[in-house]
């Protein structure tokens, strides 16, 4: 219908413009010949290469054609809009990228003796569903499992809480289960590595996303993305913002989980080449707002103006922080640089409140990347012992820097009015709101 009407609106259209063209052309060329002496007046361009009755007869035209120009834009932008959804075929359109975009040397893994018919039976093993990341990344696995439910018969899913004995017990219950293939995010890397391995010994192949366990041989595959290039980013935005001076303070994740423990590891290799950048104190958050306010709220009490930046590995924590330095009486523009990521609350308080801050999305649709990997596992298909869902580096306005600049800025990637706890890398489908969705899939 829209292209109709484009084409209806174009034989109107083709017909002003080109009167109006014309009409606007000798305009032109009266105005461009008009003497820089000469007072600007109508009777000025009148009397310069345009007849009164040319010009008086032409501006109908140049109206009618600045009236229509609105509708036509509209029409043919509907037409384009439409011949685009029209050839878009079904799949994953959101930013972070496949596998295929890690820069580094993939081992490919030989999956052909887990082949087998389908449909097949998963279980899914959450670390939790304690935050807003957790809960749009277990959303990805559901909703990726409904789009395969041709593939799959069954999709089990426990949640351990935060609890490594208590995953430990879901995947033992799993494996009684007769699952095909294990999908597990682990609470802690260390405690969840013998179940993990006991379950490979069994016949059972295991595909790890977002959180791994210690030992590689234990595991097929880790879907993911790089926690390296996550804490080196950060750190050096950070150190950049600052002038490669300053003391700041670190609010990691998780105690002893890989995700957490890298982004240190990487945050320290660039503080290492900023010797003015001085660490004033490291206090796990544990992932959650209302840690990450209780632990800054005391970080300000102690140390006070003191602190220059704030390096926080997510917005989970981050928006946390945010919300201490309000209570605290910091004003809009008064607040240190700060890192984050993940969740539309931490980008939409440093938009309210003038923040700096850099945001890089760990992307929850790993979840949906993790499903996809484990089919192709049970399909016999070669996969990468590593698989790197990328990510999009996130600046507030005026804040890159030399080093670290932003993909897209904050308010292109999130909009004031979006739910605070949505994750904007979910690879969800379009209006996703984590508080109303419920996704369809084989249970």
């Amino acid at each position: 219908m829209f292209v109709r009407f484009a084409r209806d609106i174009d034989i109107y259209s083709l017909f002003i413009l080109s009167r109006a063209r014309e009409c606007l052309r000798r305009i032109l060329n009266a105005l461009s010949s008009v003497k820089e002496e000469e007072p600007m007046s109508i009777k000025s361009i009148l009397d310069h290469k345009i007849s009164r009755k040319g010009f008086i007869r032409g501006m109908p035209a140049v109206a009618a054609a600045m009236a229509a120009a609105p509708a036509i834009q509209l029409a043919q932008t509907s037409a384009a809009v439409a011949s685009e959804t029209a050839e878009k075929k079904p799949g994953y359109y959101g930013a972070p990228r496949t596998w295929m975009w890690n820069p580094n040397a993939n081992t490919m893994v030989d999956t052909s003796k887990w082949k087998k018919a389908g449909p097949y039976t998963i279980g899914f093993s959450n670390a939790s569903i304690s935050n807003a990341w957790r809960v749009a990344f277990q959303h990805g696995v559901l909703w990726s499992a409904g789009q395969h439910r041709d593939e799959i018969a069954h999709l089990l899913v426990t949640d351990a809480n935060d609890d490594p004995s208590k995953q430990i017990a879901d995947i033992q219950d799993l494996i009684s289960q007769g699952v095909d293939i294990l999908l597990i995010a682990a609470s802690t890397e260390d405690a969840l590595d013998s179940v993990v391995g006991r379950a490979t010994e069994q016949g059972i192949p295991v595909v790890m996303v977002d959180r791994k366990v210690k030992t590689p041989a234990n595991y097929i595959t880790y879907v993911t993305a790089s926690d390296w290039a996550l804490g080196r980013l950060e750190a050096q935005w950070l150190c950049e913002t600052l002038g490669g001076k300053g003391n700041i303070v670190m609010l990691p994740g998780i105690a002893g989980s890989s995700v957490a423990e890298i982004r240190i590891k990487a945050n320290e290799e660039v503080f290492s080449k900023f010797p003015g950048i001085k660490v004033l104190e490291k206090q796990y958050c544990d992932w959650n707002p209302a840690t990450g306010k209780s632990v800054m709220a005391a970080l300000i009490q102690k140390h006070g103006k003191a602190i220059d930046g704030v390096l926080a590995d997510s917005a989970l924590q981050g928006y946390g922080a945010i919300e201490a330095f309000l209570d605290a009486g910091y004003k809009d523009g008064e607040f240190p640089p700060m890192t984050g990521g993940d969740v539309a609350r931490m980008y939409q308080l440093a938009n309210q409140h003038n923040i700096k801050m850099v945001g890089i999305d760990y992307p929850t649709s790993m979840g949906i990347t993790g499903i996809e990997t484990a089919l192709d596992v049970l399909k016999g298909i070669s996969v990468p012992d590593k698989v790197e869902v990328s990510f999009q580096v996130v600046t507030s306005p005026g804040a890159d820097t030399v080093s670290v600049k932003g993909d897209r800025h904050l308010l292109d990637h999130v909009s004031m009015s979006d739910p605070g706890d949505l994750s904007p890398s979910n690879g969800l489908p379009a209006g996703y709101n984590p508080s109303t969705f419920n996704p369809d899939y084989p249970k």
